[in-house]
């Protein structure tokens, strides 16, 4: 007896049981565009006497840890990124200002005395509070020295807030206090100056109480300057923290609302489940019986991504979300891959349900080489998202790869139970794989030989690239802020405020360049130089026309930030391109793998050109967009080669064109119905989605239509065009040799 399908079913029951686990007692960790907060990302640079590395990172990561706990943030996040780099989100933190400002702040703390007023020419002398240019000494304490710091106020002793410090060695404090009142009253070298980051933010002379050389014993000592509540405790927040051991400049900031983070799942979700629901609707009609079985497969391929995601940790981010939401459509892909075949075998065959159950088990056994090929392609573009990829987009890539894996678990081995189960109970025709189908039906009548007009289909391909590209230098690109440098705002307005309004309300307040986008309740302001203050006036200055005035979202761009995320595009599209080059060449051969570049850079050129005509951005989800749409040609024009290759080995004395046309004839519903699956789901994100999964959405079904097309048009004359260079007759895939002994005594997942 066949003990295999007892095994499989025994698999799928544990990856659903375990995955259902990890999903009821694991709770997501939701990234801050889907909740709300400000992300800041640090670089460390070389100091005078300190080198940027990573122990010299890590040791400025506690400190900021120490700072963003004394704030009392509820769960922040920070973890170095590199060597240099530190990540930090503040969940709840809307004023990125106060956030930079107290996390970021290099803090170095220091006790002087003063050594008199400074001469003019003196260029190591400090301001104090009031102008004065001082000389002082060397730090007689740092900020090493102190052991605390709070902010505190006295009635009794006049309004307004003081810092108290308390220092580790009290014989430090007392010897410079002691030295500083030997000296006459008003006298400046009677003054300690505190001095913070270059700056003296107190100067406070000895009391006339203290006695010469005994100075001030207890150890403690108050900072005064007429501060706020606000200020006094950053002051304390940034002393208690303690100094940063190399300075930090800040590189990248994100600021999300908690409305528009809300707002973002809620999209999200609708998109799933009409996504779902017409997928779903779809295979049914199509594959009757196995759909709806393919169906509940793909409900448990949603709960194994899930829960695996859950396990590893991963941060849900809105590209995130939208990876899970497409990876529904081209979980789809291989349950059709298998369908289809199994169709084919049965239509060969067709000896009722005994052929049927053989015909599922040849179609497994046969796709499984296409399905392989097409998801390997996959995994590169997720890999190398997840490689050079930052922020949210990075998630996007984790998603993918994830969703990727568990379609494969979905489709090959749940699918595969659920349909053996039910086909030897079911008539044929119940099963939805006794059919052909109307699509294969007519092109078995039709018998069409695309490949006699291959050089028009290539001419009308090149064509088109032109065009596409010609909006390049028609237009141009618009650049997002993340690869130009620079700070975007979105402000959401109670009032819509015109477009020309909006623009002229930014220049008058100090920003002609800046690139100005009005449309229903939101203003988005773009601008190379554009600081936090200047947003902050910005957002004031649009109140008059737009009512209430709220920040939704904000990015800042550093310049030498965004020149690497350019470099890294530019880097994971090259490699993608050649990544998918040797990995066809070396499965198939080189003729297969330069044909597929070939249709592969059509696809790109004409996506890139669409996006230049309708002004569209270029940004990090354009590039994960672009990076999936090559994924998912590779994968189109994978199916369409494995064939030609086992048709070609079937009939090598025919010519190869003609196995080419039998390739294309025979995947083409295959094709037609991975794509309708895919497209489903982008019309679900083009509905619910916001603007950036809009154009992600927009991006992926321009690249869906023109690969599904370039495979047949394209990638199939090229192939024939090139065949005249490569005379090699064709080579079986390597197979598997049955295994000796008895039919069925091993258990094979």
């Amino acid at each position: 007896m066949n003990r295999a399908p007892l095994w499989r079913a025994v698999a799928a029951f544990a990856v659903i049981a375990i995955s259902a686990v990890l999903a009821l007692t694991m709770t997501p960790r939701l990234g801050l565009d889907l909740r709300g907060g400000t992300q800041l990302v640090f670089e460390s640079k070389d100091s005078a006497t300190v080198k940027a590395d990573a122990a010299a990172t890590d040791r400025a990561l506690d400190v900021l840890r120490r700072r963003a706990d004394a704030l009392g943030v509820v769960d922040p996040t920070l973890v170095r990124s590199g060597e240099k780099r530190i990540i930090v989100e503040l969940p709840g933190v809307l004023d990125p200002r106060q956030a930079a400002e107290v996390i970021g702040r290099t803090a170095q703390l220091a006790f002087h005395p003063v050594l008199g007023v400074a001469e003019a020419n003196d260029k190591e002398a400090v301001k104090d509070e009031g102008g004065t240019r001082l000389k002082i000494g060397p730090a007689a304490i740092t900020g090493d020295g102190v052991t605390g710091a709070t902010e505190r106020s006295d009635p009794q002793r006049g309004p307004g807030w003081w810092v108290t410090v308390d220092f580790r060695d009290a014989d430090a404090w007392q010897r410079l206090t002691g030295a500083a009142a030997c000296e006459p009253e008003g006298d400046p070298k009677r003054r300690i100056a505190i001095v913070l980051d270059r700056e003296v933010i107190s100067s406070p002379q000895v009391d006339p109480s203290v006695p010469c050389r005994a100075g001030m014993p207890g150890g403690s000592a108050d900072i005064t300057g007429s501060f706020t509540y606000e200020e006094a405790r950053e002051l304390a927040v940034l002393i208690k923290g303690g100094a940063l051991p190399v300075p930090l400049d800040l590189v990248e900031q994100r600021t999300v609302g908690p409305t528009l983070g809300a707002a973002a799942i809620e999209a999200s979700a609708k998109a799933a489940i009409a996504g779902l629901v017409l997928t779903a609707g779809f295979i049914i009609l199509v594959y009757r019986l196995s759909g709806l079985l393919a169906t509940i497969a793909l409900a448990c391929y949603g709960l194994i991504s899930y829960g695996a995601l859950v396990a590893m940790g991963a941060t849900f981010t809105l590209p995130g979300l939208a990876g899970f939401v497409l990876a529904i459509g081209m979980a789809i892909d291989a349950n059709v891959l298998v369908f289809e075949r199994a169709r084919e075998e049965y239509g060969a065959a067709g000896d009722g349900g005994r052929g049927l159950r053989r015909a599922l088990d040849r179609g497994f056994k046969n796709a499984w080489s296409a399905i392989a090929d097409s998801n390997v392609t996959t995994l590169i573009a997720a890999g190398l998202l997840f490689w050079l990829a930052s922020g949210p987009v990075k998630g996007f890539g984790v998603t993918l790869g994830v969703g990727v894996l568990a379609s494969l678990v979905s489709a090959m081995l749940i699918t595969r139970v659920l349909v053996q189960a039910a086909v030897g109970r079911i008539s044929p025709r119940v099963s939805g794989l006794a059919s052909q189908g109307a699509v294969r039906n007519w092109l078995a009548h039709r018998k069409p030989r695309l490949m006699r007009a291959g050089k028009v289909f290539l001419t009308v391909a090149g064509g088109l690239a032109v065009v596409a590209l010609a909006g390049l230098v028609v237009r141009g690109l618009n650049v997002g802020v993340e690869f130009t440098g620079g700070r975007l705002v979105e402000f959401a307005t109670s009032r819509p405020v015109p477009a020309d309004v909006a623009g002229r309300v930014v220049a008058q307040a100090g920003f002609p360049t800046a690139v100005v986008q009005a449309s229903g309740d939101g203003v988005t302001v773009r601008a190379a130089e554009l600081g936090l203050a200047e947003t902050a006036r910005i957002e004031q200055a649009l109140e008059p026309h737009g009512g209430e005035v709220t920040k939704r979202r904000e990015e800042f761009i550093g310049p030498s930030l965004g020149e690497e995320l350019r470099r890294n595009a530019l880097i994971a599209l090259g490699v993608a391109v050649a990544m998918q080059l040797a990995y066809l060449a070396f499965r198939f051969r080189w003729t297969f793998g330069a044909a597929a570049v070939l249709a592969l850079l059509v696809d790109v050129a004409i996506v890139v050109g669409l996006f230049a005509w309708l002004g569209k951005p270029i940004d990090g989800v354009f590039v994960a967009a672009m990076l999936t749409i090559i994924g998912y040609s590779v994968n189109d024009k994978v199916v369409v080669f494995d064939r030609v290759r086992e048709l070609w080995t079937a009939k090598p004395k025919e010519p190869f064109a003609a196995a080419v046309d039998g390739a294309i004839v025979q995947t083409l519903p295959r094709t037609v119905n991975t794509g309708l699956g895919a497209l489903f789901i982008l019309v679900a994100l083009m509905a619910f989605g916001g603007d950036s999964l809009r154009d992600f959405a927009i991006a992926l079904v321009a690249g869906i239509v023109t690969g599904t097309l370039s495979s047949a048009l394209v990638a199939g004359p090229a192939a024939v065009a090139l065949a005249r260079f490569d005379r090699r007759p064709p080579v079986a895939p390597a197979r598997r040799k049955a295994p000796p002994g008895r039919s069925g005594s091993g258990a094979v997942l």
